[in-house]
């Protein structure tokens, strides 16, 4: 099943983590998907951690859940900004509604946890949030990834590879 003319969203803030942002982009395009990039302000540049930048293709207010099929939410240190947006959060409650997939690697899981989406939900982040998500109710693992329905996580760059096949399967079988 291709992903021809469907739309993936992939948050974007200063300061995410480069693999992270692009390694599941570059896999979610070679599926056939159209990525595009979401930030506070459409045409802004964006900054990774080790300088990579990233153009915001739409603002958050011009994201549309019913448009998509499925959400990428980068680590690094842009989730902390990333779920400061009340667009953002709101996102993510629609799509985890809509049952879309939504992928979240590294200290991702923030935005999910403002979210207030991982009550009884199985889930993995970086070691270094692991409370914080138990703390939401969800039951953390780890594991590379972790599938619970529509949540796809990952701990960290090396978990990149089965992240991103996991997230591409993901949203192949939504299609299907």
């Amino acid at each position: 099943m291709s992903l021809q003319n469907k739309t993936v969203i992939c948050l974007l803030d200063d300061e995410f983590e480069d693999l992270e942002l692009w390694y599941p982009v570059y896999r979610a395009r070679e599926a056939g998907a159209t990525v595009l990039y979401a930030g506070p302000e459409k045409g802004k540049k964006h900054i990774g951690k080790y300088g990579v930048p990233a153009v915001a293709d739409l603002s958050f207010d011009e994201v549309n859940s019913e448009d998509i099929i499925g959400l990428l939410v980068p680590g690094g240190w842009a989730p902390d900004k990333l779920r400061r947006y009340p667009k953002v959060l709101q996102l993510v409650q629609e799509l985890n509604a809509q049952d879309k997939p939504i992928g979240q690697i590294c200290h991702a899981g923030w935005v999910l946890i403002s979210a207030k989406i991982l009550e009884g939900r199985k889930v993995t982040s970086t070691p270094g949030i692991r409370d914080d998500m138990e703390n939401a109710g969800a039951t953390w693992f780890d594991e590379a990834v972790v599938v619970d329905g529509n949540l796809i996580s990952a701990r960290r760059p090396p978990d990149l590879p089965p992240y991103a096949k996991a997230f591409v399967d993901a949203l192949v079988q939504r299609m299907g």
